[in-house]
């Protein structure tokens, strides 16, 4: 099938993927007093008087804002707010769908920090939670930084942490299926924008201590005056060895590839030349680093993309639908490390030691089993955590 193809003529026959509906009747005049004047007057002054009540008078307690300006969906780029409107609806599909999560996507005419921060904060009252979706790096670091401090609901870009937390996981089963301790592998991560960077923060958390991270203008390393200041950061917690060179050079050796960048750059010559058993998570879309099957022939013990026509597809459907269903259904006031680990570790461990293989590390995001564990797990490590307010 010619996926595009197709989905334009669908796009043209849904007229969009979500639409609003009533969750109270309105059929006579006293449904009509009820849901709205005078009766709703009741629920207004109650919430004036505790404003944690418009979790429980209004639908905020299940409601979540997809926000874009635009400037980075998919692979396409700077295509605007509009154009990244299909997105954003897809993802309020996949929210609805798979987490019970209702969400409304805002796209904002604007790729200026302070109006996209001053914005969101602006109309957080009316939600649960905040997904940030198709933001370019570096702005995306800095708006989720500054929404997080202003705002007392859960602030989230998937892009980073979603993926963040599905590398997790297949790391996880990588080490379990080929007998490593994560704490042992050497891992390279190709790229260094807003997911590659996210992946790395999180794997450092997981437990992995040897990492170098690569640009197209070579390894990343302290003091290169041409890392913006996420990767900078990232120079000063990574490479500690401070090496140079490029993905070529620092690839011989290594455990674990996890490419977050661009098509076919990595060869099968690198693969041959990583340590026995290695694992290669190759997740540029829709043409990955390097094709699996070049990199099992190169080598690789465990192959896996972001493709859904390969096996161990690393797909953020896994994560963010559960994750926000367990931050709204204890009211958390934010998303932290111990929930993505809890997350990361609840995917994983959904696939028994009978199960695992080198073509099933992480569970389909169709297996009704995910959302279930995720959001309790998450909702257990909000409690454990301190950021669950019910």
């Amino acid at each position: 099938m010619d996926y595009q193809a197709e989905s334009l003529k669908k796009h043209y026959e849904w007229k969009g993927k979500i639409e609003v509906v009533t969750r109270c009747p309105v059929e006579d005049s006293v449904d009509l007093s009820l849901a709205y004047t005078p009766g709703v007057a009741k629920p207004c002054l109650e919430i004036q008087k505790d404003i944690n009540k418009s979790y429980e008078l209004t639908r905020r307690s299940n409601l979540v804002a997809v926000i874009t300006d635009g400037s980075a969906v998919l692979g396409l780029g700077n295509i605007g707010p509009e154009a990244g409107m299909p997105v954003m609806e897809g993802k309020c599909a996949l929210f609805k769908k798979f987490g019970d999560v209702d969400a409304i996507p805002l796209c904002i005419r604007s790729n200026d920090v302070d109006t996209i921060v001053n914005t969101v904060a602006m109309i957080a009252g009316s939600f649960g939670g905040i997904n940030l979706e198709d933001i370019s790096a570096p702005r995306c670091f800095e708006i989720e930084r500054r929404l997080k401090e202003i705002c007392d609901i859960p602030v989230f870009h998937d892009d980073q942490h979603g993926t963040a937390v599905c590398c997790a996981a297949a790391i996880i089963n990588a080490c379990r299926l080929t007998g490593r301790k994560i704490s042992d592998i050497r891992l390279v991560v190709n790229g260094a924008g807003a997911a590659a960077i996210a992946v790395t923060k999180l794997l450092i958390t997981l437990g992995v201590r040897d990492v170098i991270m690569c640009e197209k203008f070579g390894v990343i390393c302290e003091g290169d005056d041409r890392l913006n200041s996420e990767q900078a950061y990232m120079a000063t917690i990574t490479n500690r060895e401070h090496r140079t060179g490029t993905l070529g050079d620092v690839i011989k050796g290594a455990d674990v590839f996890f490419g977050l960048s661009a098509p076919n750059v990595l060869t099968a010559e690198m693969v041959s030349s990583m340590a026995e058993g290695a694992m290669v998570f190759a997740m540029a879309n829709p043409v990955p680093e390097i094709m699996p099957d070049v990199a099992k022939a190169a080598g690789a013990a465990v192959v896996g993309t972001g493709r859904s026509d390969y096996p161990n597809q690393i797909n953020n459907v896994l994560a963010f639908p559960g994750i926000f269903r367990g931050a709204l259904d204890v009211r958390a006031s934010d998303i932290n490390d111990e929930m993505k680990m809890a997350a990361a570790y609840a995917i994983a461990n959904i696939i028994e030691d009978s199960e695992l293989s080198e073509e099933y590390i992480i569970p389909s995001p169709l297996d009704k089993r995910v959302v279930e564990r995720v959001s309790k797990a998450v909702a257990e490590a909000a409690v454990k955590s301190g950021v669950a307010r019910i």
